[in-house]
C-alpha cells in the first residue's frame, strides 16, 4: 500500500482567510467536482507564496463563487491573497492516476493537467 496524489487544486488563490471560524478550508464546489476532492476530505495546502504547509479539510463554498477560504488557525499560516495547491491523497495498491485541475487568479477552471475524460493534457503534478 502506498499514498498517491488523487486530486489536486494547482494556482489558487486565497479569497478570505478567517480565524474566527472554526477550522477548515472553504472550496468553490466547482472546483471540488472538477477535482475529485469530497465534503470534508482531509487535504494537504501548501502556499507557493510563503512556503506553509497545513492538513486541513474540506468544506463546500457556494458553487461558482470563486471562494477558497482559509478557516481557524490555519488563517495564521496562509492569508488572504496567497497562491496555494491543494491536495488531497488516497491509500492503494494499485498507482492512481490523479485529477490535477489548474485555476486562474479567480479560481476558475482553466485546464486539467493530467489526463481527465480522453482530453490529453500537459502534465504538471
Amino acid at each position: 500500500m502506498r499514498w498517491y496524489l488523487r486530486s489536486k487544486i494547482h494556482k489558487a488563490t486565497v479569497t478570505e482567510a478567517n480565524v474566527d471560524y472554526v477550522g477548515s478550508i472553504t472550496i468553490d464546489e466547482d472546483l471540488l467536482d472538477q477535482c475529485g476532492l469530497d465534503i470534508g476530505e482531509k487535504v494537504l495546502v501548501v502556499s507557493n507564496t510563503s512556503g506553509a504547509r497545513l492538513e486541513t479539510y474540506t468544506i463546500r463554498g457556494e458553487r461558482g463563487s470563486g471562494v477558497v477560504c482559509v478557516n481557524g488557525a490555519a488563517a495564521h499560516l496562509i492569508k488572504q491573497g496567497e497562491e496555494i495547491i491543494i491536495m488531497g491523497f488516497e491509500l492503494s495498491d494499485k498507482r492512481i492516476e490523479p485529477t490535477a485541475i489548474l485555476v486562474d487568479k479567480n479560481n476558475r477552471f482553466v485546464m486539467y493537467l493530467t489526463e481527465k475524460a480522453g482530453e490529453t493534457a500537459p502534465v504538471l503534478v
